[in-house]
């Protein structure tokens, strides 16, 4: 079993930051692929992010240039830096890991909330 502890979410203004990061622990031999997913009121959740262990990023068109992705593959930790956050960005951040194996596990979420 794989346990993920999120942090860093909160209440931001308009044009602020946030870091965000997920910790995985438990029965892990080798995380592929990590991630992080958002879902806004109303909204399915949606990819923002993803990096592979060997650095690999992927974002969607909405937060490029804004977010950055970032691991450290010692503490099967990512990050998910946020800066110039705007209303839209608001929901709850779920972290994703994927093992070598396959299987895959998602963090319990945390709530980021943009005031305009």
């Amino acid at each position: 079993q794989v346990q993920l502890v999120e942090s860093g979410g909160g209440l931001v203004q308009a044009g602020g930051s946030l870091r965000l990061s997920c910790a995985a622990s438990g029965s892990i031999f080798s995380i592929n692929l990590m991630g992080w997913y958002r879902r806004a009121p109303g909204m399915q959740r949606e990819l923002v992010a993803t990096i592979s262990r060997a650095g690999s990023t992927n974002y969607a068109d909405s937060v490029k240039d804004r977010f950055t992705i970032s691991r450290d593959n010692v503490k099967n930790t990512v990050f998910l830096q946020m800066n110039s956050l705007k209303p839209e960005d608001t929901g709850v951040y779920y972290c994703k890991v994927v093992l070598s194996t396959g299987q895959f596990y998602w963090g319990q979420g945390t709530q980021v909330t943009v005031s305009s």
